[in-house]
């Protein structure tokens, strides 16, 4: 079994992907703490250093390494359905779940979270829902292409749960 968690940032990708992993008792990664791993740097210095395009290829070539591993539940960064081949490379691999949470619950979430996201640092809270409806509308055609969506405020990992046991009856 594999599943992919997709959707923007503070949708739950991570907290999810960590009750499911327990759940279901399957490894867990974290697509972007993999990365981190693997080139010994942080997500804002392969950034920084080496430019999105250089990152994008990065993390690429992760989520095609991970989509290899036999029982996983794998987290992506929010931006990764959304190059390349990447939303094919996970409906092949497996089951592709979209977190599809509302704007104004994302920016609540974002703003008390403790994780820097730089794409967001100093947004006022009105500025930063219209930067997420603005990144959802370019987003969404691709998280879209998920087989499964889940829609809500709060979405249990029960939920998720279902879907795959739906899906592999």
């Amino acid at each position: 079994m594999k599943v992919f968690l997709i959707g923007y940032m503070g949708c739950g990708k991570s907290t999810m992907g960590r009750k499911l992993s327990e759940r279901l008792d399957v490894a867990f990664i974290d697509l972007d703490k993999y990365i981190e791993q693997k080139y010994f740097k942080t997500i804002p210095q392969i950034f920084e250093e080496e430019g999105e395009a250089e990152f994008r290829l990065k993390e690429q070539a992760a989520l095609k390494e991970v989509a290899e591993f036999d029982d996983v539940i794998v987290a992506t960064g929010g931006g990764a359905p959304c190059f390349f081949d990447n939303m094919e490379v996970m409906n092949q691999a497996g089951l592709c779940v979209f977190l599809d949470v509302d704007a104004e619950e994302l920016a609540h979430r974002l703003i008390h979270s403790k994780t820097e996201r730089p794409l967001i640092k100093g947004k006022s809270p009105e500025e930063l829902v219209d930067f997420i409806l603005e990144m959802m509308k370019k987003r969404r055609p691709f998280y879209e292409k998920a087989r499964c969506v889940l829609k809500g405020k709060e979405i249990a990992p029960e939920q998720v749960v279902a879907e795959i046991e739906k899906r592999s009856e």
